[in-house]
């Protein structure tokens, strides 16, 4: 019997997106943007200390092989050629640190992860400008314990103003970010100190670690990051985007041991065979896109012009608003972030982030702590049963509220109660939390870049619950635009790979973009209703502020 012919498509473009708790390898063709086939691994978190999150580097590189192994299997079952995959995009969990031995390819240390991650929006981890970092026993739930005495020690040695790190970084001085991590592993880890001495030591966040072990790793790895993942670290200036002398002489990080910055989308170096791990079915693939996971959701999302934004729902939000070639500098507490740069001789992109830190973890509560559903999903189904939350508000400060209040004193509260409130109630309240907090991050980039949005962009595991997305469209008052294909971090780093330099297969034209279908959640109220519902949320949340006034007023908290 004749072998059955291969599939004839356009030229695919393969995206490593490795997460927190997995890690995956998705094939793209680069002609329609349909994702044809995927493979994922879970990745363990170890927590050898309360307040500490490690992973093991060798086990993530492990897992982009196996994931790269199995997709290339499937594509053959489905008689799809894997010789047509013409490039591989990298999109990466940010700030995770990582510090191994060139010689021998070995991590020196685990790597040293952000607990959870909603974002650095913590009133705690944050030392803003005039304020002392509050006691241990006021911390939020998101603290880096490990990296805290790190930042009040540096704290004290900022020279002039708090201002100095962010004016460079576009960052606070917080425990989130890769130069505290990667100052304490210096400190504290006496295999990294001799090998930084002997000059052995490379550092890097997981793109950089993927990208020289996918190359050759000891034997010729590339050692390189691209400047969304540099500019998260705390050491790179994004004006100049280069790593900052002043800045790495402030953290006393040794430049030596600093990746190369290069742009989001250009060919970094070839895949290479893992003999040890007998992997190699895309060996000679060019390596040529790479961006932070929130940079690469909002290239996937098609957010080229200024003003456009998108949000990522999952257990918080991540917001990302498009503010062009300018830097623009946050009045509401949002951070300034390089977006993508998509070629060595293209301009820099930067944007305005916002988070909001309770967001699918709000469901999780209702199912884990008061047991009102049993599985995440039968949220929706509740909500849908009354349709409204009947006066019920439900502000979820679990420890604090975020941007743009900064209220650790600030506690969980459901208000608005009466004799007729149910836990189908509570359930669409808890939906139109997410909601409104949504809406207070927008409202305040709004303020920041002075261009009203639009539309929202949106994505994420929740982005399911079609209520939450009708919620959301009628609480901005703007319509709420969905893509059908959800996978947009990876078809980012798809994107960024295929069209650079050299691989030329993913056309970026604005004419050339529309393969993606969207579905749109258009306002379903009036623009008072909408307003209405959202003074009294801010209302409720005036009422959840100072229910901690000490310390030792919290039994319970460690």
């Amino acid at each position: 019997m004749a072998a059955a012919k291969k599939a004839v498509l356009g030229p695919l473009v393969g995206a490593v997106d490795q997460g927190t708790s997995s890690t995956r390898f998705l094939v793209f063709n680069s002609k329609t943007a349909e994702l044809l086939s995927h493979h994922q691994v879970e990745i363990k978190q170890e927590f050898p200390r309360e307040g500490w999150v490690e992973q093991d580097p060798k086990e993530i590189l492990q897992s982009v092989y196996e994931c790269i192994e199995k997709t290339c299997e499937k594509l053959g079952q489905l008689n799809i050629d894997i010789s047509n995959i013409k490039a591989i995009g990298v999109s990466n969990q940010r700030e995770t640190t990582v510090v191994w031995d060139k010689l021998t390819g070995e991590p020196l240390y685990n790597a040293v992860a952000a607990p959870v991650s909603p974002g650095p929006s913590d009133p705690v981890a944050v030392v803003r400008s005039g304020s002392s970092v509050p006691a241990a026993g006021t911390s939020s739930v998101w603290l880096d314990l490990r990296t805290q005495s790190t930042v009040e020690n540096l704290s004290k040695r900022i020279p002039g103003n708090n201002n100095f790190v962010k004016s460079k970084t576009g960052l606070p001085l917080s425990t989130y970010f890769s130069a505290v991590k990667l100052r304490w592993l210096l400190d504290n880890v006496r295999k990294v100190q001799r090998a930084v001495e002997e000059d052995r030591a490379l550092f890097g966040t997981i793109d950089s670690w993927l990208i020289w072990s996918l190359t050759g790793g000891a034997h010729g790895g590339v050692h390189c990051t691209d400047v969304t993942n540099a500019s998260r670290t705390m050491l790179f200036n994004i004006h100049s985007l280069e790593w900052d002398k002043e800045l790495c002489e402030f953290f006393e990080i040794p430049m030596k041991i600093l990746p190369n910055v290069r742009s989001s989308s250009e060919i970094y170096g070839l895949m290479k065979i893992s003999h040890s791990l007998k992997a190699g079915a895309l060996e000679g693939v060019p390596i040529s896109g790479c961006l932070g996971d929130q940079s690469a959701a909002l290239v996937g999302q098609m957010c080229f012009q200024d003003g456009q934004a998108k949000n990522t729902y999952g257990t918080g939000c991540f917001l990302l608003c498009n503010t062009g070639r300018k830097c623009v500098f946050s009045e509401h507490g949002l951070l300034t972030t390089v977006a993508y740069k998509l070629g060595r001789d293209k301009p820099v992109y930067y944007a305005l982030e916002g988070s909001v830190a309770i967001a699918g973890a709000v469901i999780r509560w209702l199912r884990d702590n008061l047991g009102i559903i049993k599985t995440s999903e039968e949220i929706e189904k509740l909500a849908k049963e009354v349709g409204t939350s009947y006066g019920c508000y439900f502000v979820p400060a679990f420890s604090g509220l975020y941007a743009p209040y900064w209220e650790p004193s600030a506690r969980g509260i459901i208000c608005g109660l009466t004799q007729f409130t149910n836990k189908c109630h509570i359930a669409f309240a808890a939906l139109e939390a997410v909601c409104f907090q949504t809406r207070e991050i927008l409202d305040a980039m709004n303020r920041d870049c002075g261009i009203p949005l639009s539309h929202l962009q949106v994505d994420g595991g929740m982005t399911n619950n079609k209520i939450l997305m009708q919620l959301q469209a009628d609480i901005l008052y703007i319509p709420v635009v969905k893509p059908s294909m959800p996978e947009t971090t990876a078809l980012g780093a798809a994107m960024a790979a295929g069209a650079a330099e050299g691989v030329g297969v993913w056309s970026l034209e604005p004419e050339d973009l529309s393969a993606v279908t969207m579905e749109r959640f258009e306002p379903q109220i009036n623009a008072e209703e909408s307003e209405i519902r959202y003074s009294t949320w801010k209302k409720a949340v005036m009422k959840s502020v100072g229910w901690v006034t000490t310390q030792s007023s919290e039994s319970g908290i460690p």
